[in-house]
């Protein structure tokens, strides 16, 4: 069923602290599913309370140390620049686990039962998609700093979803344009099937061929496969220029056995993906296999001063793959709790497109104490985040963002080669 866009209020709310939440149609009343939808929110209680569905186990588990490191850095100095509304903001931290396990929804029942207000997460998308409705029924504000399956940008959320990495759109456009640019003509895709699988290689297909390329082969996978034998050998008989690879924690054995074939990183170019660009990848192959490949990941390079800010909340970092996007999904959360003098999940989210600069309007600022600041001055503000601008646009998708690309060397570890800030596309 085709689904409706969202329109998101930017209205600040009352002293009571009411709001509506935006509808997904003209009838207000209820969602595509006939769910009801929230009527207007009473205010909060005074405490903002965050809990966060990330990834501590399951086949996204290396993203979670930067998510979580992200999410605690945020809420030291929003504490340390006095809270919001003037009391600290309190984080739960929860697992989202897989789609293979029933852990998200059961982290999601705890954090709704101990009064969170917003939640940071998922991070995967089909994660996400198990769990939304029943976020959003519950009034809760949902704000995931690394969604990027372009399902989700109309998703029927009542107004509730947000999200502080791009859809896949833009890293769609951006790992094509860069296939392209290195000389390849040809290339196969290899997909895990689900919605940021099959969506992103949608888009590397239709960008890739609508500027001339060719792509041989599109191949949608089981990630639960206990083999890869056969779709490797598939791709690996269309002879294309390169590879590219979307995965996540099973592209260790995909990687293995395209190695095997013939067909690994030192005989086809590679192209890897935010779900599987990763320094963990090649543990246990030879030094110098994954020298040349390059990936894809949402976000602006880290500055030197926030990397040891995070590597002091959690020492153990070898990755910080969309550590800045849960950074400023923490403070956006917590701006506009501010900027609404509430903190309920409604409240939050007929607030903070503003806060994030919605048509690159108000007044710029990069830190809680900062924007805190001239919110308590009147001001309207533009917050500019660690992961870059992020502008959200009416469906809570960032409008223009950054994507980095980067390339492995000799010692198997990545690093960036480029940056590329664009506006995001819109879904065809």
């Amino acid at each position: 069923m085709a689904k409706s866009k969202v329109v998101r209020s930017a209205v600040v709310l009352s002293a009571l602290g009411l709001a509506l939440a935006a509808c997904s149609s003209s009838d207000a009343s209820s969602d595509e599913s006939g769910a009801a939808s929230p009527a207007a929110s009473a205010e909060g209680n005074g405490t903002l309370v965050i809990g966060t569905l990330l990834p501590q186990t399951g086949s996204l588990a290396f993203l979670g140390p930067p998510e979580f490191a992200g999410v605690a850095l945020a809420a030291q100095e929003i504490n340390d620049a006095g809270g919001v509304n003037g009391g600290n903001v309190e984080i739960i931290d929860g697992d989202s686990g897989d789609t293979s396990t029933n852990i998200a929804a059961q982290t999601v029942d705890r954090l709704i039962s101990q009064g969170a207000d917003a939640i940071v997460g998922a991070a995967s998308s089909s994660v996400t998609l198990t769990v939304i409705d029943k976020v959003t029924s519950a009034g809760v504000a949902m704000v995931s700093p690394a969604n990027t399956s372009t399902e989700l940008t109309d998703y029927p959320d009542n107004g509730l979803y947000f999200r502080t990495a791009p859809p896949d759109t833009l890293q769609g456009q951006v790992l094509a344009d860069q296939a392209l640019a290195d000389g390849n003509q040809s290339i196969c895709i290899m997909a895990l099937q689900d919605a940021y699988g099959e969506g992103l290689a949608d888009v590397v297909d239709q960008v890739f061929t609508e500027n001339g390329g060719e792509v041989t082969e599109k191949i949608i996978y089981d990630p639960k496969a206990a083999s890869f034998e056969a779709e490797v050998g598939q791709c690996a008989a269309t002879n294309s220029d390169a590879i590219v690879l979307i995965g996540f924690d099973e592209s260790k054995k995909i990687l293995q056995e395209m190695i095997k074939q013939g067909v690994g990183p030192q005989d086809t170019q590679l192209y890897l993906v935010d779900g599987n660009l990763s320094n963990t990848l090649a543990e246990g192959l030879p030094a110098g296999i994954m020298e040349g490949v390059k990936g894809t990941t949402p976000g602006a390079a880290p500055s030197d001063e926030f990397r040891a800010s995070l590597l002091e909340t959690d020492p153990n970092l070898v990755d910080f793959s969309y550590a800045a996007e849960s950074y400023d999904a923490v403070i956006l959360i917590a701006l506009a709790a501010q900027q609404a003098g509430d903190d309920s999940g409604a409240s939050i989210a007929a607030n903070i497109a503003s806060v994030s600069g919605q048509n690159d309007e108000g007044e710029s600022c990069n830190t809680f104490e900062a924007c805190k600041a001239l919110l308590e001055d009147g001001k309207d503000i533009n917050y500019e985040g660690q992961s870059g601008p992020i502008n959200l646009d009416d469906n809570g998708d960032p409008a223009r963002a950054a994507m980095g690309v980067y390339v492995f060397g000799a010692d198997n570890t990545n690093s960036r080669q480029d940056t590329v800030v664009a506006d995001v596309p819109a879904a065809s």
